[in-house]
């Protein structure tokens, strides 16, 4: 009987493993087809790329525990799933670097460099995969009630879009050109359209008859609060506000929080 089990549970899991490789290949395109991204693995002190891999392992293990590439859930599986994105992260990373020639396969310490830099948003990807690409999409584990865990969704969210955009050249230009009241229209923009996909598309948490002001103080600001976090985190660990003084900080973090608070408002809606 727990033969016949374990026949049949092969195929499920071979078919997981496809999704985890399938989200990951979606979700880290972008950041594997970024110049600023290659030239990070070659610049960027060792501390801060290891520090980058580790930091996102909380994040890896509550997507495992949200969403997951499985159906399987507890500690043990959680973990599991998210050694298997990690290792399907890098195994992609390895093998669409070195075919378009960016892995510098010269220099071991650069080209570890270069795929621990791909390997967290690669495996954020492969853990929401069987929501994404499983038929007819999956039911998650968060329950009506569960506020933590849709800011948490919220927070994964804007890391992800955060991580994607930080070392990329045209925000340092973008918040080098802006001004302090653009800065501020900014922030406002992103907040009211992270409020309209809090509230027009409702999120679990929420109750059924939730007001505007309550999705504002229960999920828009608390929610762009986190956007600003994410955002200001990733540049602190990415080196990008080096050198920089308070304004310039703030103003890059502002402009990096626009596409994070886009990342949380759509994350419930992909995870």
């Amino acid at each position: 009987m727990s033969g016949s089990h374990a026949l049949k549970s092969k195929p499920s899991y071979v078919r997981d493993l496809g999704r985890a490789f399938g989200g990951a290949l979606l979700f880290s395109l972008p950041l594997l087809m970024t110049m600023e991204m290659w030239a990070l693995g070659m610049t960027l002190e060792p501390w801060r790329q290891l520090l980058f891999l580790l930091a996102g392992l909380p994040v890896l293990y509550g997507l495992a525990h949200y969403a997951g590439f499985s159906d399987r859930r507890g500690v043990r599986e959680n973990l599991l799933d998210v050694a298997v994105a990690l290792f399907a992260a890098a195994v992609l990373a390895v093998g669409l670097l070195g075919l378009t020639g960016s892995l510098e396969v010269g220099n071991l310490r650069v080209a570890t460099g270069q795929v621990t830099l791909q390997m967290v948003p690669a495996a954020m990807g492969a853990l929401v995969a069987r929501k994404q690409l499983a038929i007819g999409g999956s039911e998650d584990h968060l329950r009506r009630g569960d506020y933590p865990g849709e800011l948490f969704l919220m927070m994964a969210g804007a890391l992800y879009l955060a991580a994607n955009l930080a070392p990329t050249e045209e925000m340092k230009l973008i918040a080098y050109q802006i001004g302090p009241v653009t800065s501020l229209g900014v922030m406002l923009l992103s907040m009211v359209l992270l409020h309209v996909f809090v509230f027009e598309v409702g999120f679990a948490g929420q109750e059924e008859k939730e007001t505007p002001l309550g999705a504002l103080l229960h999920f828009t600001v608390p929610g762009y609060a986190l956007c600003l976090l994410a955002s200001l985190g990733i540049l602190a660990v990415l080196g990008m506000n080096d050198g920089h003084g308070a304004g310039a900080i703030l103003a890059n973090t502002v402009v990096l929080a626009f596409p994070a608070s886009l990342g949380a408002a759509v994350a419930r809606l992909l995870v």
